[in-house]
């Protein structure tokens, strides 16, 4: 039979066309980069979710919630060029909060975190702001009202609504706050509703959120570390991760719990590969460390980074997550890394309940605000992360009644809240939020370098306060201030980042840690066992420093911890995770 090579060579380009087309498609990850709520998002009898996938093509896949299949009826799948929106129901007297992934040919997309609680709010469009007289960008048309407790708040909020034609578009029931969007087509216009709606006798509080969609958090100021400082060193860092596993493996008499620690952060690179083996169905080992999240672009984000802090493998990328260290024999950790939508401050709170009311008993808040005319310690006007003189009474407001419903409902919750990058005071509320409020579930972190001395760990001079830190009394505790984040290349470093945020993980991971070794520690006991476990920092005095000036809350006496402690009253208090491990297994034997 003759062959036809001419009509052969017309066809090969083509099938090499359609093999680098499917060669491609083979190497498109598969990954959840977006997971919002949709529909009727007041309906609480059933949910629905929109996703936007990249990777996913039209052949049959499978999404999973739980490990469990949901049934293609409650799928539905459009696709365009280069991504698609898979739309999910879910009926929530069948099925609970969990993890969610998709499954297509071989491959697992990245988990992200399903909470099937009522909370949630709106975020506005670029179209929807506009920048007020402090220059700040606002919401022109949502706002939130805080309904006073003696009324049914949902039935006022919809009362309410009717009555100036707005619409009752989200909602965080168990704090009585609704979300509406109101008939404003400027600021004007909305400030002129905001305060009849504030006069209102059902209503506690008007709240007016100030954020762009996209809007970076906390700045990273000053220079990073050098490259061979060893920062996690000042904390004792390793020497936690090999006690965990030396006093709590197979023949240990301490039978350790799982924790769950919700991350209010917006996304984690799951290419790096930091993150790359968290795809799929982690919790098919139940002992191991698990991270749901929406996927992110780049490995430099805020939220890979203080992620990776807790939960970052090992000897894989740029750098190594605390929790992470501990799957050898730890009972398994969850990190839900969640923000709920880019709805600001409200989204932030909301994530935390809808977290809280899913099992979380540790928040990690690595974020935070200062009003507008703060000043730090020089006596200039902090610049970054400020809100106008309303907006922050409003939020004020919101926190008071998140803190007040979680001391009620859920005493056994930790918030671990970054102090901030401001060089300023974090315990005046008129400078900054969430770290002014006084509580013993809000544990305020501040951020120290390793110093050039050669002396050793437990000396005070062997670390010093990070200039850009935020600093006084309401601070409980240091940590090491500066990382190193991840990198798409395996045995690379990542870039360095500095701020109080990176310093915030590392106490949050050891809360966990303590409270998987003792689950029935109260908040307050868990700030006794860190401070009392505390290594000193800073200069040798008698007395406390004039005009609040300390970098934390001065060490008292009944804080000393033995032998590792100077005996100098009003050092500031510096992160050790060995011994506030040891303290937490000391303390849990002498109970037993």
């Amino acid at each position: 039979m003759a062959v036809d090579y001419r009509s052969m060579a017309r066809r090969i380009p083509a099938l090499l066309l359609l093999c680098m087309a499917h060669g491609a498609a083979a190497e498109q990850p598969l990954r959840v980069e977006q997971l919002q709520r949709c529909g009727d998002l007041l309906a609480t009898s059933h949910q629905e979710f929109c996703l936007i996938v990249k990777g996913l093509d039209h052949s049959d896949f499978q999404a999973k919630l739980n490990g469990e299949s949901i049934p293609q009826s409650q799928l539905r799948y459009d696709a365009n060029e280069n991504e698609g929106e898979v739309r999910i129901r879910l009926e929530a007297d069948e099925v609970q909060s969990g993890p969610l992934w998709l499954e297509q040919d071989d491959q697992s997309s990245n988990p992200v975190w399903v909470s099937l609680k009522a909370s949630h709010v709106v975020a506005a469009t670029a179209q929807e702001v506009a920048e007020n007289m402090d220059g700040i960008t606002t919401y022109v048309d949502l706002v939130s009202l805080i309904i006073e407790e003696s009324h049914e708040g949902a039935e006022e909020a919809q009362r309410l609504a009717e009555k100036y034609g707005a619409e009752v578009v989200g909602m965080i029931p168990p704090l009585n706050t609704y979300q509406l969007r109101l008939p404003a087509d400027d600021l004007e216009e909305r400030d002129a509703l905001v305060l009849r709606l504030g006069n209102e006798v059902s209503v506690d509080t008007v709240v007016i959120e100030e954020s762009g969609a996209e809007e970076s958090v906390e700045r990273e100021a000053d220079a990073p570390p050098r490259a061979d400082d060893q920062e996690w060193a000042s904390n004792r860092f390793l020497d936690a991760v090999n006690f965990y596993q030396r006093r709590l493996g197979q023949d240990s008499d301490i039978d350790t719990q799982p924790i769950r620690i919700g991350v209010i952060e917006r996304n984690v690179d799951f290419d790096a590969p930091d993150f790359a083996d968290y795809l799929g169905d982690c919790r098919a080992d139940t002992r191991r460390t698990c991270v749901y999240g929406r996927d992110a672009a780049t490995p430099d984000g805020h939220g890979t980074t203080v992620a990776g802090v807790l939960a970052a493998a090992w000897n894989e990328g740029g750098n190594s997550g605390f929790l992470r260290g501990l799957d050898d024999v730890g009972p398994g950790f969850d990190v839900i890394v969640e923000r709920n939508s880019d709805a600001g401050i409200t989204a932030n709170i909301a994530a935390s309940v809808n977290l809280v009311e899913d099992g979380a008993r540790v928040l990690n808040w690595s974020w935070g605000i200062h009003r507008v005319g703060a000043i730090d310690i020089n006596g200039d006007e902090v610049d970054s992360l400020v809100r106008s003189g309303i907006a922050m009474s409003g939020y004020e407001e919101l926190l008071e009644e998140f803190f007040l419903w979680l001391r009620r409902e859920h005493p056994e919750v930790v918030v671990v809240n970054s102090a901030g990058n401001a060089s300023s005071f974090s315990s005046r509320d008129e400078y900054r939020l969430p770290s002014s409020f006084v509580t013993e579930q809000l544990f305020v972190v501040g951020g120290h370098e390793r110093s050039d001395q050669d002396v050793s760990v437990e000396d005070p001079r062997y670390a010093q306060k990070r200039d850009a830190s935020n600093i006084d009394m309401r601070v409980d505790i240091t940590a090491a201030a500066c990382v190193r984040g991840s990198s798409l290349q395996e045995d690379e470093q990542g870039p360095a980042h500095c701020g109080t945020s990176y310093a915030t993980p590392l106490v949050a991971g050891l809360v966990a840690a303590m409270m998987s070794i003792d689950p029935a520690l109260t908040p307050a006991q868990l700030r006794m066992l860190i401070r009392r476990s505390a290594m000193t920092i800073g200069e040798e005095y008698d007395f406390e420093p004039v005009d609040a000036d300390d970098l934390t809350a001065p060490i008292l006496p009944s804080e000393r911890a033995n032998e590792l402690n100077h005996p100098d009253v009003g050092l500031s208090a510096r992160l050790d995770m060995y011994k506030a491990l040891d303290l937490t297994v000391q303390s849990l034997a002498r109970e037993r």
